[in-house]
């Protein structure tokens, strides 16, 4: 009698040991690779896991509009200054082509395209194995492999996980709802009325680049916080200390910038004297054509933009049930406070570039001095 075949996906699925799995491949995982190589970390030692297709992480899904004059400041990644760029070009173009330069010249192990299904424990030793389990396309788009490590190091941000809030009579608006991680460019929206949500400097960059092609309206739940200058290093540090605070305490992560306010550029403050930032307090609810007031008037809308941020991306994590009741994952440090093995970084108050480098070197040395007991 024959053997019963078995499925393509068990049959396909390869399994792996190293020290530590990476997960991610923007600027907070390739500087935890960089820290691992001056560990003397080799590539047999650690892979990093790269669900995009190439080289630059969420930089490649930026609007084009974005500008590398206008983007917010982008640190260095580790040991490598950024090449001299037109301040002009997109940031889509310039920091992907420089994350691939980084890769190479840093030697970094890297596998992509390839997805993270989940991480789990091997078994019940506080001191054992992780597994994580992954997606990988073969030549019959089903592969699967099994990384079986005594750490992971997470770096998959945020760019994959935004944030849709409910509000009565979303699904009954006809006209066009996007997030701001689907827009492309203004011109699609000439000739209508778009409505932009959102207290971030996303939603103010896009409503002034929307404004020059059509008409606008601005709502936020809270009135913005305007300063007339950037922020000194003391200023900077006492917002990223409010927000590790919160994560400290495993209270869900707010932006750094929900902290620091919006900072007035030549450009903001022209759409300003044009009456575009006249900020509208949150509507009450959708409706088919518009949106209600909050004092009761119809506004006819086409188009809303919702810059209404993102969050982490940590599905994969699941089934290590990390976050506690109040949805947050109580942190010391870079580390998971009920799970050394795990480090989060580019979360909370490492989510900015500076701090994402910050928390790919200290991830590495928390690591090799706590769990893989290295020099």
């Amino acid at each position: 009698m024959g053997g019963v075949s078995q499925p393509d996906e068990i049959r396909t699925t390869t399994v792996k040991d190293v020290d530590v799995v990476v997960i991610g491949a923007g600027q907070a995982g390739l500087s935890a690779g960089y820290h691992l190589r001056r560990r003397g970390f080799d590539t047999s030692d650690f892979v990093i896991l790269d669900s995009e297709d190439a080289a630059g992480g969420a930089w490649r899904h930026r609007w084009h509009s974005l500008r590398m004059a206008t983007v917010n400041g982008i640190y260095d990644l580790p040991g490598m200054q950024k090449p001299p760029f037109a301040p002009l070009e997109p940031a889509a173009e310039v920091l992907p082509r420089y994350f691939a330069e980084y890769e190479r010249a840093q030697q970094l192990p890297i596998i992509r395209p390839v997805t993270v299904s989940s991480v789990r424990r091997a078994d019940k030793d506080p001191g054992g194995r992780l597994v994580v389990e992954t997606r990988v396309p073969d030549a019959d788009g089903n592969g699967s492999a099994l990384w079986r490590t005594r750490a992971v190091i997470n770096a998959t941000g945020t760019w994959t996980k935004p944030f849709w809030p409910s509000y009565p009579g979303r699904f009954d608006f006809t006209g066009r709802q996007l997030h701001v991680a689907q827009y492309v460019s203004a011109q699609e929206f000439a000739g209508l009325h778009v409505a932009v949500v959102g207290g971030g400097i996303s939603a103010v960059q896009l409503l002034d680049e929307i404004s020059l092609v059509t008409t606008t309206s601005w709502f936020t739940r809270r009135e913005p916080i305007w300063r007339d200058a950037e922020f000194d290093s003391r200023a900077g540090h006492d917002a990223v200390a409010l927000v590790e605070s919160r994560v400290r305490e495993g209270l869900p992560p707010q932006s750094v910038v929900s902290v620091t306010g919006l900072i007035w550029t030549p450009s903001l403050r022209a759409a300003a004297e044009r009456g575009v930032l006249d900020r509208q307090p949150m509507f009450t609810r959708m409706e088919p054509t518009g949106v209600r007031m909050a004092d009761g008037t119809f506004l006819a809308v086409d188009v809303i933009l919702w810059a209404t941020g993102f969050r982490p991306a940590l599905d994969h994590l699941a089934p290590l049930k990390l976050r506690n009741h109040s949805g947050g994952i109580e942190m010391d440090g870079t580390a998971v406070a009920a799970e050394p093995r795990v480090h989060l970084i580019g979360y909370g108050p490492s989510a900015s570039t500076v701090g994402a480098n910050r928390a790919g070197r200290e991830a590495v040395t928390r690591l090799t001095q706590t769990i893989l007991h290295r020099p």
